[in-house]
Order: C-alpha cells, then sequence, then structure tokens
C-alpha cells in the first residue's frame, strides 16, 4: 500500500509540472473568437467520430489524475480542467463558456494571450 502512495505522489508531481507547462499551450492555441462563434447544434454526432475516441482515452487519465489531486498534493482543479480540454463531448463548450465567466478567470486567461502576443479571447 506504501508503495502505491509513492507512485501516487510521483504521478502526482508529474502531472502538476505537465499542467503548469501546457496551460500556456493550451490557452493560446484558442481562437479569439472561439466564446462567440455559432456551434452545431447536432452534438452527439462527436462522440462517434475516431478522433474524438482518441482524445477522450488521451484525456480521461489526466482528468482522473486530477480527481485524485483533489485529495493528493498537487493542482487538481487545473488538472481536471486540462483533461477536460483535451477530452471532446456534449456539454464542453457550456462547460468551458461557465468556467471563463467566472470572476477572474478571462482577466488571466487573456493576460497569458497577451504575454505570447497572441489577441486576447473575446468575452462571451
Amino acid at each position: 500500500m506504501e508503495t502505491l502512495f509513492i507512485w501516487l505522489g510521483i504521478l502526482s508531481a508529474f502531472t502538476f509540472v505537465l499542467s503548469l507547462l501546457l496551460l500556456p499551450w493550451f490557452l493560446i492555441r484558442i481562437p479569439p473568437d472561439y466564446f462567440i462563434r455559432p456551434r452545431d447544434p447536432h452534438k452527439w454526432h462527436v462522440l462517434l467520430q475516431p478522433h474524438a475516441l482518441v482524445r477522450n482515452l488521451l484525456g480521461l487519465p489526466v482528468l482522473l489524475a486530477g480527481i485524485a489531486m483533489l485529495v493528493l498534493p498537487g493542482q487538481g482543479l487545473l488538472t481536471i480542467m486540462i483533461g477536460l480540454g483535451i477530452m471532446n463531448f456534449p456539454g464542453k463548450f457550456e462547460l468551458e463558456k461557465w468556467v471563463v465567466t467566472r470572476k477572474g478567470v478571462l482577466k488571466a486567461v487573456n493576460w497569458i494571450r497577451k504575454k505570447s502576443h497572441h489577441p486576447p479571447l473575446q468575452a462571451p
């Protein structure tokens, strides 16, 4: 049992560093008009596409690691958000929009984008 906790701690530290390194990269890849452009009303067909399956299989371990980090050392919420960002599922846009409209989030995201010489995200 002790070795399990050691490995979970190592995984937690690894995903913490990885999430800090990948966060700016993910944020600058978002198009500036992402939250204001029209969306496809037929959302469920996304799950049947092969690239969506691959993205979900890659994002699921990151999401689970983030959930584990809520009780282990590490950036749990940040890792959960990165895992959800990798994944592709119905309702993802509404979840992203909800997160970005929280107080200070859009300001922080646009600060990171400004430091990387990218235009700010347009507010939803």
